[in-house]
């Protein structure tokens, strides 16, 4: 099991991967792929202006194909189209410099596709605001079916996601199925939070999970007592550190072990593993506020696990791709090593038999949905069956 790679670099081939598990289609994805192969020659940061150009064009294609649907009144089918055109318009975005020409304007543009394919293809996430101490966090809320009160997880972004390609992980549709909702967010540092209110990443993510908490708590339909807590990629950061500090917690997870994230600052300063994003000390100074690299590693300093693990005092499990080139297998135990007093902890390291042996899964995202979404079912009381 590897990624589909038609790029000759990592960081490209990645997009194509994140847009093939979040339900792009092989088709448009060629499509849009095969003019600009020799733009991709170059490395992972040049050429990226012709990645969005050929992406965001796709994407108004898509825009259009929908509301020739919608003027016929096939709504299902229009929203299938605007899930696409907002998949691969979040995709170029994701690939631009901060402060690049039509990044701004690309965002809206996803955003308006996104919520109008909610809308029209009555699907169940609801667009949510949390109120942080600065501001606000935008959230996508996914209800388990039926009469609650229900458990719920919350699930947050890595570096470089957002919470639409967190709903695109499928794990709200797997967890909704076993009786739990799920609260997808754009913490601080991410998606909208980030680019359309300036906030910063927060090393000590209490700050922000618990206010998710406090949010959840007010709700009708939420069972106060089982709320759990999971993160993708750096979310494999944030998630462990959350339910370290808010006790409220009652189970955890992480897709992708980053234990120790500042360690890998150096590491990747070294040229040592791949980075997720092309301009990537670009995109690390802005999401973390800072004007400079010297005030980036400053930021960054509590960005590390080590001495904090043994305050989780219920069950936690961590998952790892065995063959992850951004973060290294061994912050998997690690984190699993020091989490003594979970009363039930457990490790998964996705080999080649299954797949999912990347980055988060980015080969394929299916084994770490399933598994994620059968722990919290087992210690927050869903259904596996």
């Amino acid at each position: 099991m590897a990624l589909y790679e038609p790029f000759p670099n990592y960081i490209w081939n990645l997009s194509v991967s994140i847009a093939m598990e979040s339900g792009g289609r092989i088709g448009e994805i060629v499509d849009m792929c095969q003019p600009i192969i020799e733009a991709a020659a170059s490395g992972g940061d040049a050429g990226t202006p012709q990645f969005m150009k050929q992406w965001a064009a796709y994407g108004d294609k898509l825009i259009e194909l929908a509301a020739e649907d919608e003027a016929k009144g096939r709504m299902f089918s229009a929203s299938d189209k605007l899930e696409r055109a907002s998949l691969y318009l979040l995709v170029a975005e994701r690939m631009q410099g901060h402060g690049a020409p039509g990044r701004k304007e690309t965002y809206a543009k996803a955003l308006d596709a996104f919520a109008k394919s909610t809308k029209l293809g009555k699907i169940n996430r609801e667009r949510v605001e949390i109120p942080l101490s600065t501001g606000t966090m935008p959230a996508l809320y996914t209800r388990a079916q039926g009469p609650g009160p229900h458990p719920v997880v919350v699930y947050c972004n890595g570096l470089d996601s957002c919470k639409e390609l967190l709903y695109w992980s499928r794990l709200p549709e797997a967890l909704a199925r076993r009786g739990i909702s799920t609260l997808c967010v754009d913490q601080p540092g991410s998606g909208e939070t980030l680019r359309l209110q300036g906030l910063p990443v927060d090393p000590h993510s209490e700050s922000w999970a618990s206010k998710a908490v406090d949010w959840l708590e007010a709700q009708a339909d939420v069972d106060p007592k089982r709320i759990g807590m999971t993160g993708i990629s750096l979310g494999g950061h944030f998630a462990p550190r959350a339910v370290a500090y808010e006790p409220r917690f009652a189970s955890g997870a992480v897709w992708g072990a980053n234990h120790n994230w500042r360690e890998v600052q150096d590491k990747r300063l070294n040229r040592e593993g791949e980075n997720p994003v092309p301009h990537y000390w670009a995109h690390v100074m802005w999401a973390f506020g800072a004007k400079d690299m010297d005030e980036f590693l400053a930021k960054s300093t509590d960005m590390n696990l080590n001495g904090h693990m043994d305050r989780i005092k219920v069950p936690f499990l961590v998952t790892h791709g065995a063959h992850d080139r951004q973060i290294s297998v061994a912050y998997a135990d690690d984190l699993y090593d020091q989490l003594v007093n979970s009363p039930r902890r457990e490790k998964v390291i996705f080999t080649a038999r299954e797949g999912g042996v990347e980055h988060v899964g980015a080969d394929n995202m299916a084994y770490g949905c399933d598994c994620i979404a059968d722990w919290f079912a087992e210690t927050l009381g869903g259904n596996a069956a």
